[in-house]
């Protein structure tokens, strides 16, 4: 772990701190545009008389609620308007409408940023990463199961597989004392889906509604998939492990254009991010740019072929240090 050998886990926490300050005004002048670019392209998206332009307005729709994800998100984080009630009040509301109950979330997002690149840790909250060893010792039925779970499919349909299954239907059914927001969600959503088809239509419902909500939660689950799924990813012993190098080393740095930093709220500094979650993630590049440690980071983007490699990456294989093919890891035996 070279990237983080010449200066200790506590003092590279410690030289983001700085960043971890945050500004009110423009936490509000940043959650007002979010809102105010949500509520444009819905109404591009219902009332645009030309269908082709519904669903443009449904496309930005999808993106802006990306954007709105990375608010709530930093706002569980205690990044974002912290010490404001209406605040929390308005995220804890979010969190209902967008299948993102605050109390899962938190339960699940907490123990990731705790676990992330741990061998033998729990998954929840995260996508389950097996050895190679693990692997080759599974049976039949557990590599299907971890091969569902990993699948482009099942990243697709992440609107139906990760937010209205794993984190609304599963945590009620299972303890719905504690998970009851989450059976809010579903009511709520299934009453704003019935509602809509009913008195707006199919054609609503579709290019505001289902469309842009599937496309979000697509690109969301794809999002936190691929930046903790890359070839030079490290998994580490227990023994091994440390914050920064969890950070630094299984978190990857997402490249892309001001246009798309803006829809996802930078959540592509997620090495940043993992490092210290209390920065806002309008300061994440900031840290970045002065941190000369964060700078050296495992790079991505979303161009096609680096989704291509990185959905053909399955397992970590500890010899080689790196994730693997399925097919590799049989040949390796």
């Amino acid at each position: 772990m070279d990237r983080v050998a010449a200066v200790s886990s506590k003092d590279l926490i410690a030289r983001t701190r700085p960043f971890a300050v945050q500004e009110s005004a423009r936490a509000v002048w940043n959650l007002v545009a979010t809102y105010a670019a949500l509520v444009a392209a819905v109404a591009l998206a219902v009332a645009a008389p030309w269908w082709p332009l519904r669903i443009v307005g449904g496309i930005l729709e999808a993106l802006v609620l990306i954007r709105a994800f990375i608010l709530f998100h930093d706002a569980m984080h205690g990044a974002l308007l912290s010490t404001s009630r209406w605040g929390r009040v308005l995220f804890h509301v979010q969190g209902i409408l967008t299948l993102t109950p605050a109390r899962i979330w938190n339960d699940t997002h907490n123990h990731h940023h705790a676990n992330t690149a741990r061998i033998a840790a729990d998954p929840a909250g995260t996508f389950v990463t097996w050895t190679t060893a693990q692997w080759r010792q599974a049976s039949g039925w557990q590599r299907l199961g971890y091969m569902v779970e990993r699948h482009p499919v099942t990243l697709l349909f992440g609107y139906f597989t990760a937010f209205l299954f794993s984190l609304c239907l599963v945590p009620f059914v299972k303890n719905p004392r504690r998970y009851w927001t989450s059976g809010l969600a579903l009511l709520v959503h299934g009453v704003l889906s019935g509602g809509l088809l009913y008195f707006f239509g199919a054609a609503v419902y579709l290019c505001a509604f289902l469309g842009p909500l599937f496309v979000a939660y697509a690109l969301g689950t794809y999002l936190f998939y691929a930046q903790h799924n890359f070839d030079e990813v490290s998994i580490l012993p227990e023994g091994a492990w440390t914050h920064a190098d969890a950070a630094l080393e299984a978190s990857s740095y997402l490249r892309c254009g001001p246009v798309m930093a803006w829809f996802t709220g930078n959540i592509g500094y997620h090495h940043v991010h993992h490092l210290n979650p209390r920065i806002p993630f309008y300061r994440l590049p900031e840290a970045m740019a002065a941190i000369p440690e964060l700078q050296r980071a495992h790079v991505t983007t979303l161009w096609p072929w680096d989704i291509r490699a990185c959905l053909r990456l399955n397992l970590w294989d500890p010899d080689l240090g790196r994730m693997v093919r399925y097919r590799d890891a049989s040949a390796r035996a």
